[in-house]
């Protein structure tokens, strides 16, 4: 059995040799350089980049992973490999209005205004070095017209089909003959809006300014019905998930109904696209307590979701009870590796019933913190290893 096929089966409610031993997400560049100094090779910690913190100089006009960053990937999966995870290759796909030269705006005594890599404007208090937000990206239809303008322009520049097929193309092979799956990030359809607006000014927009809202996320679709449907011909990600994050600890940001409206409608559009094209699984990343929401998500043809935030009430074996058919990747507390390995026992015998019914692939609810030693992430991954033995038992 390949390691593709073993996470399709993990996943589809079926029943593997064993279930797929993978981790939620890339590892944090903190726990990494911990884990440096606790006995992974420096070459193999260093080549596990947290993309969030690997895009520095990726705005360059002439980076082929300004907007298309697979590359990064291959240290991820050797890092994971290393500590006996099997192979999963990520790769992301970015619209072509989310890279910006960082530059400085202006420099007093007083503080530092600094332009980053997204669009936003921070400023810098000084001595104190306290960063906040200064401006959005977009505050007005004018910005957003110019948004749209610049994307245009980067389209046409950087998602030539030549440009995806020399970023996904190689790939292909080893993935076609199933060595690993493909794990494709993109961003939702809150995610983004929220992005560019700043999150107060997003709340207000559903009810102030909702042809705005509807007009990003329509040229957001139009990114995806395109250019992002040519890397998904190319080499059928097995999982495509979209990064939304739109609850927090006490519930959702937005209503259903809202939901319905300005994110779960086009992902109808979307998500039927996707898997025509051989798209496995669309799960989505929200972090917080999601739980009233689940059947919106569901009805819009999501099929499962990531990280499953333990410490913000979102309890898998529950879930589970109320949506048998939903699927899960993470779900399990990082924050109790850390505590040892009785900890970690307990942690799994928790989730345990989860794993045997299947659809489930066990990792952190998020990345796992460096305050996690080495010594008990790798005792956590053997318990893991045993865990995933008894995944589909109860089918």
């Amino acid at each position: 059995m390949t390691n593709r096929e073993r996470e399709r089966m993990t996943l589809d409610f079926q029943k593997p040799d064993r279930g797929s031993i993978e981790e939620t997400f890339y590892p944090w560049v903190l726990t990494t350089q911990r884990y440096k100094q606790e006995g992974i090779p420096a070459e193999i910690a260093d080549g596990a980049k947290d993309i969030t913190n690997d895009i520095v100089g990726k705005h360059e006009n002439d980076n082929p992973e300004k907007y298309l960053p697979v590359s990064w990937g291959e240290g991820v999966m050797e890092y994971e490999q290393y500590l006996g995870f099997d192979p999963v290759r990520r790769a992301h796909f970015v619209l072509p209005f989310r890279r910006f030269e960082e530059k400085i705006i202006e420099e007093t005594d007083e503080h530092i205004i600094k332009q980053d890599v997204f669009g936003r404007q921070n400023i810098r208090k000084l001595p104190n070095g306290i960063e906040i937000p200064y401006k959005p990206i977009i505050s007005t239809e004018d910005d957003w017209k110019r948004m749209k303008e610049h994307g245009d322009i980067e389209l046409e520049k950087h998602f030539t089909d030549a440009a995806i097929e020399a970023a996904y193309l190689p790939l292909k092979e080893r993935h076609d003959r199933g060595d690993f799956p493909i794990r494709l990030n993109i961003e939702g359809f809150f995610w983004v809006p929220r992005e560019l607006l700043g999150d107060e000014e997003h709340l207000y927009s559903f009810y102030e300014d909702p042809e705005l809202l509807h007009d990003i996320c329509d040229y957001m679709l139009g990114v995806y019905t395109t250019k992002l449907m040519k890397v998904i011909e190319l080499i059928q990600p097995d999982i495509v998930y979209i990064m939304e994050d739109l609850s927090g600890k006490n519930g959702p940001m937005i209503s259903g109904a809202m939901f319905d409206e300005f994110v779960g409608s086009y992902y109808r559009k979307l998500i039927p696209m996707l898997k025509a094209r051989g798209v496995g699984n669309v799960f989505v990343d929200t972090d917080g307590d999601f739980m009233m929401m689940i059947p919106n998500f569901m009805d819009a043809g999501v099929d499962g979701f990531l990280p499953m935030d333990v410490n913000a009430g979102m309890d898998i074996v529950k879930v589970r009870e109320n949506f048998p058919t939903l699927k899960f990747i993470g779900g399990y507390n990082k924050l109790r590796i850390a505590d040892g390995k009785e900890a970690i026992d307990e942690e799994f015998n928790r989730i345990l019933p989860v794993v045997r019914q299947g659809g489930y692939i066990v990792g952190a609810d998020h990345q796992v913190p460096p305050s996690a030693s080495l010594e008990n992430y790798r005792y956590y991954i053997e318990r893991l290893k045993d865990v995933m033995a008894q995944c589909g038992a109860d089918l």
